[in-house]
């Protein structure tokens, strides 16, 4: 990529839980030190920066999501000295260094907050959201919390309702007050100034509500309810039509673009959870005045299918126009992809080939890349037993949902009692399985996920179409799943069967040869391309066969031919730096 302040586009980004990636203190928690000396490990995978989730002063009530300082770091994690040797660590080994904002809300025990329940006439009192109850002494509205319940708590000092669209012990920051807004500018600032390169932003729909307090509708028959929500969670019933999501919202994100905008090469990665949540990804990415990129939950939330997914690219892809995603399959808030995919089909015994299918699947798609600490080892979700759970989520509606610790366990570096992680009882215990699963042992396999993650990423890194080059889906049968990804002098056609049965399918002419192999069987043969179950083929395309023109007119669909038409429309005239794609 020509433009190092555009080194996002096309990035893998690793993301790292601190409480659960290496203890370097012996404590039993994650610590800033032990990122610090995984760091080479992280290099080596071949990823382009690494996304910290959040490592403030906090009482950790939700585990860091509630911040009570947004410009220290917990002693829990180390010191701002530890922070400032992993920054300059991370930047020696040519890592970008990502870290996690939580704008929306603050912990009840930030000094703000303590301020502003304390009566209605002080200077911070309208810095939260605060509402009167009904006459008859109910919450303002029906609004719901993320973490099931009101959305609405009392507070007898000033015998009102806080808004928090998390835990009780989150209140929602009031970003119609300027003051705020300019508050949160100036801590992001000072991150900056220090020298991080970005900022994952936690809930980034989240920022306004609407001041007249409607009551959300009921979710309507056949409407789609907000992706990764579980069934048994209230929340599943609203259409959340004014607590989040409002027009406000992208004014704050101009706002934060412009400071960004200062920085040259840093970037902004936006978490979206909305009922529609790709149209929100598009419309807070387009153009050059909001967020670099942004991912949603719609791949958390997706069923194991070529149909499926292709249809989540698809209406990604219709809406985009020059925005710019983020993909992710796992994250600290999701069941492990390795387990969700193979749930449904009992199919737990192939979870290693799922992995590594998963992967390189991901790595493949149009966008940047999200990975989660773990996913490389190709870890399914931990079994946590019910009275070491720590997750308010998961005992707020156990047993139907037994809550995000078991995506938090900690890693495995090694094979021993407590995975090579720490030296004492963890915060969370080290699933068995794990144990068998641990950077050790698959370092030592050339065929483990690891292993074949680290070579396809690696491979990657060198591919300009599979960086940035635009994806144009393939028309495959209902179990297969295909693309070609395109730049100006390259094409590669990806395809991956997600079924437990061996695929037969034909390639389209200029189809060459396989020109990534490790950890896959495909075979290709007189151009019948033979996909044994859950397996990958990469297939060198000869470039001059792609007439984007042909392309466009032999598309019988007006709206999908428009559609065409923008998407290649910068492939037929880039310049040889390689213009932006898509």
């Amino acid at each position: 990529m020509s433009d190092s302040t555009q080194w996002w586009r096309g990035s893998v980004i690793y993301q790292i839980y601190p409480r659960s990636f290496m203890d370097a203190r012996g404590d039993g928690v994650g610590d800033l030190p032990g990122i610090t000396a995984k760091l080479d490990y992280i290099a080596e995978l071949g990823v382009d920066a690494i996304w910290i989730s959040p490592f403030f002063p906090s009482p950790m009530k939700d585990f860091g999501y509630d911040v009570t300082d947004y410009r220290g770091v917990d002693p829990m994690f180390g010191s701002f000295h530890d922070f400032q040797m992993l920054l300059e660590r991370a930047h020696g080994l040519g890592l970008k260094v990502i870290i996690d904002l939580v704008l929306s809300h603050t912990s009840d025990q930030h000094h703000w907050f303590v301020q502003s329940r304390s009566s209605r006439e002080n200077q911070k009192s309208d810095w939260y959201v605060w509402a009167d109850p009904k006459p008859d002494g109910t919450p303002p509205n029906n609004w719901l919390s993320f973490f099931s319940g009101s959305a609405w708590t009392f507070d007898s000092r000033r015998r009102q309702y806080y808004l928090h669209n998390f835990l009780s012990c989150q209140p929602d920051l009031n970003f119609h007050n300027p003051a705020v807004r300019k508050e949160q500018l100036d801590n992001a600032r000072f991150w900056l100034d220090l020298g991080v390169d970005g900022f994952r932003l936690d809930t980034s729909n989240f920022y306004f509500h609407s001041l007249a307090l409607q009551d959300n509708p009921a979710l309507g028959s056949g409407e789609l309810k907000t992706p990764s929500v579980p069934a048994s969670n209230p929340y599943s019933m609203q259409r959340h039509q004014f607590d989040i999501s409002q027009p406000e919202n992208l004014g704050f994100l101009s706002e934060l673009r412009a400071l960004m905008d200062e920085y040259p090469g840093t970037m902004t990665v936006g978490e979206i959870s909305d009922d529609r949540p790709l149209e929100r990804m598009v419309e807070y990415t387009i153009g050059e005045d909001r967020l670099h990129m942004a991912y949603t939950f719609d791949l958390f939330d997706a069923e194991f299918s070529a149909q499926r997914l292709r249809d989540i690219i698809e209406h990604f892809q219709y809406y985009a126009g020059d925005a710019w995603p983020c993909w992710a399959l796992s994250n600290h808030d999701v069941m492990r992809v390795v387990s969700r995919w193979t749930q449904h089909e009992n199919l737990e015994q192939q979870g290693p080939l799922v992995a590594k299918l998963a992967t390189v699947m991901l790595c493949s798609l149009y966008g940047s890349l999200c990975l989660y600490q773990g996913e490389e080892l190709g870890l399914p979700e931990a079994d946590v037993p019910y009275e070491r759970l720590v997750d308010p989520y998961g005992l707020a509606l156990w047993p139907d949902y037994k809550g995000r610790d078991g995506c938090r366990t900690p890693m495995p570096w090694t094979s021993g009692e407590y995975g090579g992680f720490t030296s004492t009882e963890p915060w969370l215990p080290v699933d068995g399985h794990h144990r068998q699963l641990s950077v050790e042992r698959q370092l030592a396999d050339a065929d483990s996920t690891l292993r074949v993650t680290r070579e396809f990423l690696h491979w990657r890194k060198s591919q300009p179409a599979m960086v940035d080059g635009t994806l144009i889906l393939g028309d495959f049968d209902d179990d297969l799943l295909g693309w070609l990804r395109v730049s100006r002098d390259q094409a590669i056609l990806a395809v991956f069967n997600l079924t437990d049965e061996t695929r037969h399918t034909s390639l389209p002419d200029g189809a060459g040869e396989i020109v990534y192999q490790a950890g896959f069987t495909a075979h290709l043969e007189n151009g019948e391309l033979t996909l044994p179950a859950f397996q990958a083929a990469f297939v060198h395309v000869d470039r001059a066969s792609i007439d984007p023109r042909a392309l466009i007119d032999q598309e019988p669909d007006p709206e999908r031919k428009g559609f065409l038409s923008r998407l290649l429309g910068s492939l037929m005239g880039q310049d040889e730096g390689g213009a932006r794609q898509g």
